[in-house]
């Protein structure tokens, strides 16, 4: 209590994380899986923008491509290409659903961006959604190209015969922490980059640090464009990166 009144008066009552709290769009109540909230309705909007940059701003297929067209080439000749160079070409019959992953996650990240919006990749509900369909997804294409073969990516033949026991068990734990690290890496990063503007933003309504914390808030929302588009072609890179290995299992 002593806290917030001392916040109250200096002008610091803020919450950094607040605006991660999923609340319902209707009501007031307790939320359920079942219950209509803020995330259902940005993951909506995710949707949406999605289709309107890949089925509305292409469907002129202009020679001189508008920017909408421009923009969407782009990501699908990186996407495409991504694939190509790290997953071979037996992996860019997989291209379709790394390119969903990548659209979904860039315009989460970027939307979560604008003004009284939600981040909903800041959620491990989300992020362990996606990481965990990637794992289960490139295992099951492992077993289904390889068979029992796929068991290959967890015994390294380059090594002595020796201490290839210890390795495979190192190579397990990896392989199973994957969906872990995977999402966390992307939800941690959506997080402290929100939660560190918000304190900026707090900071500036104080009068004698306004103009740095005004500044400080700019730099650091530029920083989370950049990084906003990083941390989706990060994960995109990471499922290149599974999807070869369960193409081509051998070490």
């Amino acid at each position: 209590m002593a806290i917030e009144a001392q916040g109250e008066a200096t002008g610091l009552s803020f919450h950094p994380m607040e605006q991660f709290i999923v609340r319902p769009l209707f009501g007031d109540g307790p939320v359920h899986w079942y219950t209509p909230s803020n995330v259902t309705l940005w993951l909506f909007a995710i949707v949406l923008a999605t289709l309107a940059l890949l089925v509305l701003g292409t469907r002129g297929r202009a020679i001189v491509p508008s920017r909408s067209q421009s923009i969407a080439e782009m990501a699908y000749g990186m996407v495409h290409k991504m694939v190509a160079d790290i997953a071979g070409k037996d992996g860019l019959k997989y291209f379709p659903y790394v390119m969903t992953l990548f659209m979904f996650i860039v315009f989460a990240n970027f939307l979560g961006l604008l003004p009284m919006a939600f981040t909903v990749t800041s959620h491990i509900a989300v992020t362990g959604v996606l990481a965990l369909s990637v794992f289960l997804t490139v295992t099951a294409i492992g077993f289904i190209k390889n068979g029992a073969h796929f068991l290959d990516l967890f015994w390294v033949r380059s090594a002595p015969l020796a201490i290839r026991p210890v390795l495979a068990v190192i190579e397990v734990i990896s392989y199973f922490v994957r969906p872990v690290s995977h999402s966390i890496r992307l939800a941690g990063n959506m997080i402290a980059g929100h939660a560190v503007i918000k304190v900026f933003a707090g900071f500036a309504a104080i009068a004698a640090v306004a103009p740095v914390a005004i500044v400080a808030v700019v730099g650091m929302y530029a920083f989370e464009i950049l990084v906003a588009f990083i941390q989706a072609y990060v994960f995109t890179i990471l499922t290149c990166v599974y999807l070869k290995d369960a193409l081509h299992p051998s070490h």
